[in-house]
């Protein structure tokens, strides 16, 4: 999920009632529900970047350790201000270690779990197996859920916890019924694929798309090539796109263009790859893209190359 979802969790969950448990209650949700995305600094490195995403700092190691980060400097933190303080001012909470590591610990699995339910994948066992989990079943950038936390959040000033933990609760509800539905329209369109073909698809996503949580993107993959479509809820319908994407994965050209770097990264990424090529003054240019995100004119995860002429 974005930022501002992961964020609006920690604030949520903090004003339902555990920002009273100790000192930095609330930053320290708000930082570790955020924390797992420190993997964004590679995109200042000189190496393809978003096949580092999602990986290494989603994985069971980065559940552990960085939650015990984010305690320890969390506990620092408290510590300092206290020192530089005579007394604690009458009514303040202290700082708990063990609360501000059990926040820590709420804030990074929460990360990982909103992450889990959108089409672009978590690496959840990295670095033990680079296997991507796909939720498939909330928008990478829900307005629902920031509408549901961010109400809830901004209510409960003043000490009332009601109305973030009917927040909370709202948000909870909906990502089970979207998780539900997402289950249910996969059969639904694998079962109408099998009646106009005869065969199961080899993959099939059925993504959400924004906004409108009736709707669904579908791709299947059929061997040599991609079929897209949409679902419906209201009224239930399976519509399959006339055109096909072809995958051109066995053209000669795509073997050589998978030793350039930043084209290993995307296919890293990649879930439904598929491979432009055209003719170029001093040989072929190769272009590696993803069924997902060429639909929503995503430019930035594709990469080109030349594959020179022998």
């Amino acid at each position: 999920m974005d930022n501002v979802c992961h964020t609006l969790v920690g604030l949520a969950v903090a004003r339902a009632g555990l920002n009273r448990t100790t000192r930095l209650a609330t930053a320290t949700l708000a930082i570790s529900a955020n924390l797992p995305d420190i993997d964004v600094l590679v995109f200042a490195a000189d190496i393809p970047s978003v096949s580092f995403r999602r990986g290494w700092t989603h994985g069971p190691i980065a559940q552990l350790l960085l939650p015990l980060l984010c305690a320890g400097v969390m506990w620092q933190l408290a510590r300092r201000r206290t020192e530089h303080r005579s007394e604690s001012p009458p009514g303040s909470t202290r700082a708990s270690v063990w609360w501000l590591l059990a926040l820590s610990f709420i804030g990074i699995y929460t990360h990982v779990f909103l992450d889990y339910l959108n089409n672009y994948g978590v690496r959840l066992l990295m670095p033990f197996s680079h296997r991507w989990f796909y939720g498939d079943a909330v928008f990478i950038v829900d307005i629902w859920l920031w509408l549901m936390l961010g109400l809830g959040w901004w209510r409960s000033r003043g000490g009332d916890t009601r109305p973030a933990r009917l927040g909370l609760a709202a948000a909870s509800i909906y990502i089970a019924l979207m998780l539900i539905s997402a289950r249910s329209a996969r059969s639904i369109i694998a079962g109408k694929w099998m009646e106009v073909t005869g065969a199961l698809p080899a993959h099939l996503m059925v993504g959400p798309v924004p906004v409108n949580p009736f709707r669904k993107d579908i791709i299947i993959d059929a061997g040599d090539h991609y079929v897209t479509g949409r679902f419906d809820w209201l009224p239930r319908r399976v519509i399959f796109d006339p055109g096909q994407i072809a995958k051109n994965a066995q053209q000669p050209a795509v073997a050589a263009a998978q030793t350039d770097p930043r084209v290993r990264g995307i296919v890293v990424w990649s879930r439904f790859p598929f491979w432009t090529l055209r003719a170029a003054p001093d040989g072929v240019e190769v272009t590696v893209s993803d069924v997902r995100f060429a639909r929503m004119g995503r430019a930035g995860f594709a990469a080109t190359t030349i594959v020179r002429q022998p």
